[in-house]
């Protein structure tokens, strides 16, 4: 054990104690202080990773009780929240995608189409790793993706006169943006918009004016925008005029040919999930203007019970008792193979949420919205980017979700103290969670990529800075005209 690491496991707990001992937020309150102490704990070692976070998700459940903040029912509660279904039954579905190779025949049907330049294929990677993960989580995405897009590096390795450097890194580099900017697009696609949605739905029930269709309506059009800026970006850095010249693409069309034709499960699993987002789309009433189409769940005795959660389990069930052909005695899905779901996520959604309910429970999440009180007299584009910036440079340290955690308490009451519509601001710092893109530590692709030996950090800061600028002006210039 070296000294960092004895630095970094004590620094959660000695800051703990040094705020419960020498900090008095309100002599008439002292749970502020204990959940301000609690905060500081699970912070640090989340953004030291000292443990692996889904072993710091574990505090909230211990802390925020034995301090008395909150009973640890209440807490429990917390950490099966109804919208991890909704991340599981999107995962599950996720899995049979990629048990039955569906991923690779969409990935090589988009390559064979854009072309063999290398322009070409920087596009066709990003747009197939955005389309994508639209639908499955960043990492997942890219570990899908690098093998697919590791051979096509080797491939034009054996076919190029020049050195390739460079258009290896800006297709790697490109792979691992493309993930993270899908992940924007539908609620779905990264667990941030899930642990927003979640955020938003329990604090303004009365709204009904947030699900899967409304924030695709936001959502998909900025990550789209972001996506072909990247790619001009990436294109300018990484591919000189010079060096664009064509490959050989039969690697594509053989690899594809390999997979032969489209079997029988992909296409039950291509069904299942097609009717997946045609119902995400139409559970709620949707308003075209001079008329308004009916959201299916009307049918329902309660419609408010029905949620987003509840079709993606309907559908991953689906997967467990649809027989397979070509491997008999078997489903389109086992629960061996369902099995990789990855838990870690769901306890950090649930010591989010707890720290959430520890804030609102304390009065911190109060005291600390009105300590910004200050901010009420400020121009509504300067509240939307102040809030992007902050979000992006904490998430260039620390997770997308746990910088979302952190921000999301402290914004609920802000918005109250501001007069201000709730998603001017949430929505807003939801996204630039998402824009972690300088720093092999700040998501799971970054890191996927990095790991390959094949990219300098220098590199990555260069093109993440250009692309941090160009989705925080993006994202305050969307929600400025979208409110």
């Amino acid at each position: 054990m070296n000294i960092p690491y004895l630095i970094r496991l004590f620094s959660g707990p000695v800051a703990a104690l040094l705020i419960i001992l020498f900090v008095d937020i309100d002599p008439q309150n002292p749970m502020l202080t204990r959940m301000a102490a609690v905060t500081a704990w699970v912070a640090l070692w989340w953004f030291t990773e000292v443990v692996h976070l889904a072993v710091t998700s574990f505090l909230p459940f211990l802390l925020i009780p034995m301090l008395g903040i909150a009973g640890t029912t209440t807490i429990a509660n917390e950490y099966m929240d109804p919208i991890m279904f909704l991340f599981i039954g999107g995962f599950i579905i996720a899995i049979a995608i990629e048990r039955w190779d569906l991923h690779k025949r969409i990935a090589l049907r988009i390559l064979m189409a854009v072309g063999s330049s290398p322009a070409r294929i920087l596009g066709g990677i990003m747009l197939t790793t955005y389309l994508i993960s639209l639908w499955i989580s960043n990492t997942a995405t890219v570990m899908m993706m690098i093998a697919a897009v590791t051979a096509i590096i080797q491939r034009i390795e054996l076919d190029a006169k020049h050195d390739t450097n460079k258009l290896t890194m800006g297709l790697l580099i490109g792979l691992a943006y493309a993930a993270t900017i899908g992940g924007m697009g539908t609620l779905v696609g990264t667990p941030p918009n899930m642990v927003f949605y979640r955020f938003y739905e329990k604090a303004f029930p009365e709204n009904q004016d947030m699900d899967f269709a409304t924030w695709f309506a936001i959502g998909f059009p900025i990550s789209l925008a972001l996506l072909i800026l990247a790619f001009f970006v990436l294109r300018y850095m990484f591919i000189p005029k010079k060096d664009n010249h064509a490959f050989n693409k039969s690697y594509f069309k053989d690899e594809y040919k390999g997979l032969g034709p489209m079997s029988y499960e992909e296409k039950i699993i291509s069904g299942i999930f097609v009717c997946t987002t045609l119902l995400w789309f139409t559970r709620s009433d949707i308003d075209f203007g001079s008329f308004t189409m009916t959201g299916w769940k009307s049918i329902f005795p309660k419609p408010e019970n029905i949620q987003d959660g509840t079709v993606a389990i309907a559908m991953a069930l689906l997967l467990f008792f649809i027989p397979s052909r070509s491997e008999e005695g078997r489903m389109l899905l086992r629960w061996e193979e369902a099995k990789k779901l990855p838990f870690h996520i769901i306890l950090l959604f649930g010591s989010g949420f707890a720290l959430a309910k520890g804030f609102e429970t304390s009065g911190l999440s109060i005291w600390l919205a009105g300590k910004l009180y200050f901010m009420q007299d400020a121009n509504p584009f300067v509240l939307v980017l102040s809030v992007c910036i902050l979000v992006t440079v904490i998430s260039e340290f620390a997770s997308n979700l746990a910088s979302i955690q952190l921000v999301l308490p402290i914004l609920l009451p802000l918005v109250s103290t501001l007069g201000v519509h709730p998603l001017l601001l949430m929505l807003p710092a939801t996204f630039a969670a998402s824009l972690g893109f300088m720093l092999p530590v700040a998501t799971g692709p970054n890191t996927i990529i990095y790991a390959s030996g094949r990219i300098k950090v220098k590199d990555m800061m260069r093109a993440g800075l250009a692309i941090n600028i160009i989705g925080i002006l993006l994202i305050t210039a969307a929600i400025m005209l979208w409110k």
